[in-house]
């Protein structure tokens, strides 16, 4: 019997009622003919509101027990899902994390899976049961505790699930029809992308597309996972996130056409910082970039300026989440007269917009198209990164939507009628 893994967001399960359509979805599924085990996340803004209560009691809550209060959220879903199956008079079961076999390091709020040994949902499916999963937890594989993968690790979850069960295919539920060639609540004329590489959507939700968190796609892609990203709300079809869309897709066995561009994604959550007169000898950017990796700091974009000839120094920009700028400027400040720069600037009213599509390989004058359309749109350029199929560039927080709107346009993404309904979800 195929056996298809689904996950269903917070805002697919936000209240009784969506529980209750989600319950109605999976029974229909089970009904023609499938196995199926689901992952949920947190009904609505459950984690949120977990983490203001948290704040509330305490500054810096032990990642610990803030992991206990967060992994709750998801206890409530499964369960609440679980009963409204079983009223609909199917046999559901529900897993924690830890029960489901998700195995993870020991890093709290950021825990990474090791391993998947789901014996105890084999055993369920076998009897016939819909297993219903807690995304976004495990256990830690040294200490026992419970531990959370980060936001978005519902999906990572799924697709790590759907690989140690070897699913058919992942099916991501969520508040809107697929993965658009833009932000739907940024453009209103995007258009539903019916087929994404691996690669391409890698490049997407690297540059802030948040229909699907970055450890899914590259999970997906290592076991070669097909995923469907597609709503909760509706019963049409969604986008197929596969390993090549220029071949014949295995799923639909029809062949894809490779777009020059797929679209265009934008992050308004890093902040830049510049070091501004660093000495301009060996070795000292190296000295910069090993105390921020000392720091645990995922850096982005990097610039480093021509040294200018009468100081012999020169600024070195970056750009990292916004969440870890602090951190990162502490640790830079304690080393300052060890490396003799003369000061730090930080920018957290930046915005990251990108272009991607694996198509740009073979064709030239994608770069002079996406520069033109930002700069007719009155919009300035502070940094510039690139990639094989990608192209980004960091302007001020307030010229995204612009410059989103300038990039899309001049790639004749719109579409001739509004395709991009968001259904549900506040935006949290």
């Amino acid at each position: 019997m195929a056996l298809v893994v689904q996950k269903y967001g917070g805002s697919s399960v936000a209240d009784a009622a969506c529980v209750k359509r989600v319950a109605q979805r999976i029974v229909a599924t089970k009904k023609a003919g499938y196995d199926v085990v689901v992952v949920v996340s947190a009904m609505g803004d459950t984690t949120d509101e977990l983490i203001d209560l948290a704040k509330q009691i305490s500054p810096l809550p032990p990642g610990r027990e803030l992991d206990m209060l967060l992994t709750a959220g998801e206890r409530i879903s499964m369960a609440v899902l679980a009963m409204a199956i079983a009223n609909l008079g199917h046999e559901a079961r529900s897993f924690t994390g830890s029960q489901a076999g998700v195995i993870t390091d020991g890093s709290h709020g950021r825990a990474r899976i090791i391993d998947v040994t789901p014996g105890r949902i084999r055993s369920a499916l076998d009897e016939g049961s819909i297993c219903i999963v807690a995304g976004f937890q495990g256990v830690s594989q040294n200490s026992k505790d419970i531990t959370t993968l980060g936001r978005g690790g519902s999906d990572t979850t799924a697709v790590a699930l759907a690989a140690a069960l070897d699913a058919d295919v992942c099916e991501i539920y969520t508040d809107v029809d697929g993965v658009f060639t833009a932000d739907p609540r940024i453009v209103k004329t995007a258009r539903k992308i019916p087929r994404i590489s691996y690669e391409e959507m890698l490049e997407m939700a690297a540059c802030g597309a948040k229909i699907l968190h970055l450890r899914c796609v590259e999970y997906a892609r290592r076991y070669t996972i097909p995923i469907h990203v597609r709503s909760s709300f509706s019963h049409n079809e969604g986008t197929w996130v596969v390993a090549s869309t220029d071949s014949t897709d295995s799923t639909e066995g029809t062949a894809m056409e490779n777009a020059i561009i797929s679209g265009v994604a934008h992050d308004r959550s890093e902040a830049k910082i510049t070091v501004v007169g660093v000495p301009d000898k060996v070795g000292e950017a190296a000295t910069i970039f090993t105390i921020l990796s000392d720091a645990e700091i995922n850096l982005d974009m990097i610039v480093q300026n021509v040294s200018a000839a009468a100081t012999g120094r020169t600024d070195i920009s970056f750009t990292l989440p916004a969440t870890d700028g602090q951190v990162a400027m502490t640790a830079l400040n304690k080393v300052k007269e060890r490396i003799g720069f003369e000061s730090l600037r930080y920018d957290d009213r930046i915005g990251k917009v990108s272009l991607i599509g694996a198509g740009m390989r073979s064709h030239p004058g994608v770069t002079a198209k996406f520069f033109s359309a930002i700069a007719d749109a009155g919009v300035n350029i502070e940094m510039i990164s690139t990639s094989e199929i990608r192209i980004s560039v960091v302007v001020d927080g307030d010229d995204v939507d612009n410059a989103v709107g300038a990039a899309h346009r001049a790639f004749d993404l719109d579409s001739d009628q509004v395709e991009a309904v968001v259904y549900g979800g506040t935006g949290r």
